[in-house]
């Protein structure tokens, strides 16, 4: 692995000059990323949970495509900034404000990281064998790291390729469900119920919101003048099409009832081999399976050592990171995800409800702070040089973006539906849970007409940025 072949961007503005690529990528990288099991397990969970497979499918797609459109306005930021996501939302929070969303992304990174690690595991013990499932978890994580270490260029390859295998592999396997079980058993079997199809919603919702606080890192090497409107549609249809098509196929397979050998929600990656016949077949499975969890995985440690660095660098007022630093942060990342996907491998699909549900809470004011800033208040319009200096435009900490996402998380509790609380109006509802619903509709009434009166954009974007400070030493050109 040559130093020349490893990504030497970090935090730092991507210039005109290293921008290449199209939005089509972006369709391949989030189709790619979505074809993959965990998908399916969330697919899966709105059935486990009481929904109807038919009410189930339904939720989710309008979940996906609520969700999926806010994922998307993220994307289209990253051409014009040239900057990973949660390094601009320090237009919003302040320099070191930010870094309070951002312990809210590490933990989120590590947890997806660590639930893909454990099935990405499970796919490698399918193949080479044996009763040990620490190996494919380490092994899985080694992968992960040589990918997120390379970066930019080869994660997106790994979306083409991922896209590629995905289709084929998921296209076979849907074969096999639709031949192998009567279908009409398995939809309309229960009436329609609010409660569950809300939580339906919010889990397609929840999906792809938590992809808001990275999704412009892979975006941020398109060309400047990209329009907005193509990077929007590719991100959105690829990560909606992908998602839909995991979460449905998922769903199906939750509602197999046990006499029929649906045990699906108990071993989930044996039970694909299993569907897929056995044999070679089902160690082609496990492949198609170890790809598309590793498309996804070195995506939140690519994520994960960024939002690191972001953190980092608010105090250090550093602006680049060079390639040993880089390698520093993200084998800490990969390490900190084994060991917690190691220590973590019991009670798994009630625990990533769970996890996707807190997870939605935390991060729908963010993304309505964000997004109302950037298009709504600022007008596209970021000082970037001033997003490294604690002492300028930004300043340390802006109250009204800190006040309103603080009030939009807390005014979400009465609205939770979780196995450890339940909120007095969710008890009211039947049981629905509406809480990301009312957490971004509530931020976004908030901050904008505060921000209206307090924020100060530029009158134009401002692109020049400091190229000398540096986290580590050894930056070197490609």
């Amino acid at each position: 692995m040559s130093r020349e072949r490893i990504e030497r961007r970090s935090i730092d503005v991507i210039p005109d000059d290293e921008r290449h690529g199209s939005p089509r990528n972006q369709f391949t990288l989030w189709f790619g990323a979505n074809m993959q099991i965990t998908a399916i397990v969330d697919g899966a969970l709105a059935v486990a949970f009481g929904a109807d497979a038919l009410w189930a499918m339904i939720g989710l797609l309008i979940g996906n495509l609520a969700g999926g459109a806010v994922m998307a306005l993220h994307s289209a930021q990253g051409p014009r900034l040239g900057l990973p996501q949660m390094i601009s939302s320090r237009a919003q929070f302040g320099v070191y404000g930010a870094v309070v969303p951002l312990v809210m992304v590490v933990l989120m990174y590590l947890g997806f990281a660590a639930t893909g690690t454990v099935l990405g595991g499970q796919a490698i013990v399918g193949i080479v064998g044996g009763d040990t499932p620490a190996v494919g978890i380490v092994l899985f994580g080694l992968l992960t790291a040589i990918v997120a270490t390379l970066g930019y260029r080869y994660i997106h390859v790994m979306g083409r390729v991922a896209t590629v295998v995905g289709i084929l592999g998921f296209a076979y396997l849907a074969v096999r469900l639709l031949t192998g079980y009567d279908m009409g058993s398995l939809i309309g079997v229960k009436p329609f119920e609010a409660p569950t199809f809300l939580l339906a919603i919010a889990l397609g919702a929840g999906w792809q919101l938590t992809y808001g606080p990275y999704v412009a890192d892979y975006s941020r090497y398109l060309p400047r003048d990209t329009p907005k409107r193509a990077t929007f549609h590719c991100t959105l249809w690829g990560s909606v099409l992908g998602s839909q098509w995991s979460m449905c196929f998922g769903a199906l397979m939750a509602a197999i009832p046990a006499s029929a050998g649906g045990n699906f929600l108990k071993s989930q990656v044996p039970f694909l081999g299993q569907l897929g016949g056995g044999g070679a077949i089902a160690v082609a499975i496990y492949l198609v399976i170890i790809i598309g969890k590793l498309t996804v995985n070195c995506l939140n440690a690519y994520g994960g050592f960024m939002s690191l660095l972001t953190t980092v660098t608010a105090v250090t007022r550093a602006t680049r990171v060079s390639q040993a630093g880089r390698v520093a942060f993200i084998g800490l990342f990969i390490v900190v995800a084994v060991l917690i996907a190691l220590l973590s491998t019991e009670h798994f699909l009630t625990n990533f409800r769970n996890f996707v549900l807190v997870l939605l809470m935390v991060f729908t004011p963010w993304s309505a702070v964000n997004l109302v800033d950037y298009y709504l208040v600022s007008a596209e319009r970021v000082d970037v040089p001033a997003l490294y200096d604690p002492d300028g435009r930004y300043g340390r900490w802006n109250a009204p973006a800190l006040v309103s996402y603080a009030i939009g998380i807390g005014i979400q509790i009465p609205f939770l539906a979780q196995s450890l609380y339940t909120g007095p109006i969710t008890e009211l509802l039947g049981g629905a849970d509406i809480s990301w619903l009312v957490g971004l509709l509530v931020t976004a009434a908030i901050y904008y007409p505060w921000a209206k009166r307090t924020a100060n954009p530029p009158a134009e974007m401002i692109y020049a940025a400091p190229e000398t400070a540096e986290v580590g030493e050894g930056a070197r050109s490609d």
